[in-house]
């Protein structure tokens, strides 16, 4: 199945955390992810009750889509729906055709997956990209770690664009991207920054360099 969507939005995606930073919340980090060039936006909040999440979603979604950035909501299906995010991301839990259905074919869904045979799965039931944890993190120590191989397996058993989570910053983005993955997505490397906004600068520059090339431009 071809994907609806352009690779090229995933390829710096920046996940909120409202737990990180004293005093920096996910409209904080949204912000600064923004403005320091991120491609596609995350809101994840399950601390938050919806009385709190859904003016946030509507928030964040208004932001994004006012600066060209994809708005994606993680896991609750009605609160993208309400909000008017650009999608939803789920786990391997969560019922892809139920979202599908819910939200409708125009919008974006990625699915987390281990392996060529959850990423062939995740494809055939409506995938527009894929997520893999590459190496084990703080933020989510419940996600196993596939590494670089990982990667390179889902990469090579779908023809999904690929995004790897986990342990990435400008570091060791490049060897993310040369695995195969179409983006990185960051947690941590951007949210507990001392500079949000440069590290996703940064990161951008790393990101756009290893696909395009020294000098490359996007």
């Amino acid at each position: 199945m071809a994907t609806r969507l352009d690779p090229k939005a995933l390829r710096v995606y920046v996940v909120t955390s409202g737990t990180l930073v004293s005093g920096r919340g996910h409209r904080e980090i949204a912000a600064a992810a923004i403005s320091g060039g991120a491609t596609a936006i995350q809101l994840r909040a399950p601390e938050l009750d919806d009385a709190v999440l859904l003016p946030l979603a509507r928030d964040l979604a208004t932001a994004c889509h006012r600066a060209g950035v994809l708005f994606i909501v993680n896991d609750r299906v009605d609160v993208a729906a309400t909000a008017r995010a650009d999608g939803v991301h789920l786990g391997q839990g969560d019922a892809p055709e139920e979202a599908l259905a819910a939200l409708g074919p125009e919008w974006v869904l990625g699915i987390s997956v281990r392996g060529a045979d959850q990423a062939r799965a995740a494809e055939a039931a409506g995938a527009d990209y894929l997520g893999v944890t590459v190496w084990s993190t703080a933020t989510k120590p419940e996600a196993v770690a596939e590494g670089l191989q990982g990667v390179a397996e889902v990469v090579a058993a779908t023809a999904l664009p690929v995004v790897g989570i986990g342990g990435i910053d400008a570091g060791n983005a490049r060897r993310v991207i040369q695995a195969g993955a179409s983006g990185v997505a960051v947690i941590s490397a951007v949210a507990a920054a001392p500079d949000p906004v440069a590290a996703t600068r940064e990161l951008r520059g790393v990101v756009a360099g290893s696909i395009e090339g020294p000098g490359g431009t996007e």
